[in-house]
């Protein structure tokens, strides 16, 4: 059989990894391990793909190398062909329809990256237009994509490299100088539920009631209640599940501690409880997981 990567895997897993709801849902995005980034193959890559109103706090790139795609920002249609890429911005609405074969690379950069070039609302913004002009960009995301895969050694200096040049580009030449009241209204808005969650990833592992956090933030439980389903579409407590089960998901994919171990370090009381949370997410077992992933690299 041939070799399938850690990476090929957790693409496949992640079809299923989020909650779809009315309206738009907010996306919970974990760097790889090791790196400031997220970089995978998009999830969408074999077709007939639609991926509903979603947010996120990190910026996010689409590079189509093959096929087309359309992105939807804020109901504008922003279609994609070979050779060309997209910025998405923090906190911006989006949906993506791609409904044929396609090999597309994305690249998610948390927002605090560029915390030394955003405003004092933490807030920097880049133009929306399909870049096909910047060779450059699409050449340093596939060749960062080609690295991670081979694992040759040392690669984590050059991914890195490649990395901090994708962000200097970014910022000297896509960064929008004069941004609409409207796109800082719209950034506001979801920045304050974004700070929320942001929190919540911070912490996820102590016990955090709903309570706590609101008062953290100085809002009663019940508004702070009527935010999550408001904005993120989704309860409160679901939402910290979701967070504690995916990062024990990165240590399941990454390491050889026990289930157990991995239960408790992040926040589930037993094996049981993270166990079925894991079922109810990806659709198996940990143990099933993990029996996958071996029998993939043998």
């Amino acid at each position: 059989m041939g070799m399938k990567s850690t990476f090929t895997i957790l693409a496949e897993i992640q079809k299923t990894e989020r909650r779809e709801f009315m309206g738009f849902e907010h996306e919970l995005i974990i760097p790889d391990e090791g790196f400031p980034f997220k970089l995978f193959r998009f999830e969408g890559k074999d077709g007939h793909y639609v991926r509903e109103k979603h947010w996120h706090r990190s910026i996010e790139i689409f590079a189509v190398f093959e096929g087309t795609m359309t992105f939807f920002i804020n109901e504008e249609k922003y279609p994609l062909r070979p050779g060309e890429f997209i910025l998405l911005n923090s906190n911006e609405i989006h949906s993506i329809v791609s409904p044929y074969p396609n090999h597309t690379i994305v690249l998610q950069i948390p927002v605090n990256v560029f915390q030394n070039d955003c405003t004092q609302d933490g807030m920097i913004w880049f133009t929306h237009r399909p870049r096909s002009q910047d060779r450059k960009i699409m050449e340093l995301l596939e060749n960062m994509y080609q690295d991670i895969q081979a694992k040759e050694k040392g690669y984590e200096w050059k991914v890195q490299s490649d990395f901090f040049m994708v962000i200097y580009l970014l910022v000297t030449k896509y960064r929008k100088q004069e941004v609409l009241p409207e796109e800082i209204r719209q950034y506001r808005k979801m920045n304050r539920l974004s700070m929320i969650t942001g929190y919540i990833r911070d912490h996820y592992t102590k016990d955090l009631s709903l309570e706590t956090v609101a008062e953290v933030f100085g809002y009663s439980p019940s508004y702070l209640s009527r935010m999550f389903q408001k904005y993120a579409r989704i309860n409160y407590k679901t939402f910290l599940q979701d967070v504690r089960v995916e990062y024990g998901f990165q240590e399941l994919a990454n390491t050889d501690h026990t289930i157990g171990e991995i239960a408790m370090k992040h926040g589930f009381p037993n094996q049981k409880a993270f166990t079925r949370e894991f079922r109810k997410k990806y659709g198996l077992l940990p143990s099933e997981y993990r029996k996958r992933q071996k029998s993939a690299k043998d």
